[in-house]
């Protein structure tokens, strides 16, 4: 077991990751539910882990509940918010009880906004089955809904009490819900461990068929990575934490032209997001153009898109920076953006023009 700790003073937590501590929540929930029940929120595509958690709960004399979320990057909604509340008011959450966010990362931020505004605050735990939630979406507090004019535009920071990683609970996703996860992993390298990203190109593969030293190192790894940057800047004050939006710019824009709709993931928005920031920061003199196709190549290799046509968009550059500028990162005027002056030296720029970025943007193969 492998616990690694998010240090936020009052609001400080551990992540527990093991494989197999799913069956084993409720050795780590009692403490927390304090003979309360627990209601937990699970996506309705893991009917099983849902079942193992509950079990796990009841021998460890913890009543709960459960509530289904349907799938998908379209529960975080203003609709699935509201349902979600009145279900839990229906059954008489309180305060101070704890709720639980059983699935990806679409239901760690639903549950963590819900918990964050009912009542004015509830506890609520992370018990995150993706890979992608596994190594960034379940921790730091950030949580939110999507709405017409962007993602993440409405939300709040709320840490939870406890994040719980069962690496096993990999092995009943789809390769591409994997390969989507991978993109945050790579991240971590390309911000400010360029050791990590090496490691990435020496072992990606092994991860993404289900080795699990591999993964459970991979995840261990970014986890700490992100405990470190949360713990030095909770709130994106500083611009410590705007690191780890490195590629998001990029890829919330290639998700709004795409719809939210599923056709493309927000780890494969992600990966193209990042191609894009380091052939933009190649283009612009800041990194060797040899690093930027690096980057492009691992993504390749690992079955991520590296750039529009992968990502199958068309859109002209004035229509994708058109969707930057409902970014929530927007301020003054001015759209922050991750750049790079070589792999693992990831920076934040004020000063980027847009129209250069539309520009670029269209030189790039559809």
């Amino acid at each position: 077991m492998t616990v690694i700790p998010v240090d936020l003073g009052t609001r400080s937590y551990d992540i527990v990751i093991e494989d197999g501590v799913l069956a084993r929540a409720g050795d780590h929930l009692g403490p927390i539910a304090r003979g309360r029940r627990m209601v937990i929120v699970a996506d309705a595509q893991v009917p099983m882990h849902l079942a193992t958690l509950r079990a796990s709960l009841t021998a460890s004399g913890i009543a709960s509940e459960a509530i289904e979320i349907p799938a998908g990057e379209g529960s975080k909604s203003w609709a699935t918010l509201e349902s979600l509340l009145d279900s839990l008011l229906a059954l008489g959450v309180e305060r101070g009880d704890h709720i639980v966010a059983l699935g990806g990362g679409v239901i760690g931020d639903l549950v963590g906004f819900a918990a964050a505004i009912l009542k004015r605050g509830c506890g609520f735990v992370q018990v995150p089955t993706t890979l992608l939630a596994q190594v960034d979406s379940s921790v730091g507090g950030k949580t939110g809904i999507n709405t017409r004019a962007g993602k993440n535009l409405v939300g709040s920071f709320h840490q939870p009490a406890l994040v719980l990683i069962d690496p096993t609970t990999l092995d009943t996703l789809p390769a591409r819900e994997v390969r989507a996860g991978y993109a945050e992993v790579v991240k971590y390298g390309l911000i400010d461990d360029p050791d990590f990203f090496a490691w990435c190109e020496s072992h990606g593969t092994a991860l993404l068929l289900g080795d699990p030293q591999a993964r459970t190192h991979a995840i261990a790894r970014s986890v700490s990575a992100k405990a470190r940057i949360v713990g030095a800047d909770e709130r994106e004050t500083t611009g410590t934490r705007a690191l780890l939006n490195l590629g998001h710019t990029f890829g919330h824009a290639l998700e709004a032209e795409a719809g939210f709709d599923g056709s493309l993931l927000h780890g494969e928005g992600v990966a193209a997001g990042m191609a894009l920031a380091f052939a933009y920061s190649a283009e612009q003199g800041l990194c060797r153009a040899e690093d930027a196709e690096r980057v492009a190549a691992h993504l390749r290799a690992a079955g991520l898109p590296d750039g529009l046509a992968a990502a199958g968009i068309t859109a002209s550059g004035d229509t994708l920076v058109g969707h930057m500028l409902h970014d929530k990162k927007r301020e003054g005027g001015t759209l922050p953006f991750l750049l790079a002056r070589g792999i693992g030296q990831t920076y934040l720029d004020r000063s980027v023009d847009l129209g250069q970025v539309a520009a670029f943007l269209d030189r790039q193969p559809r």
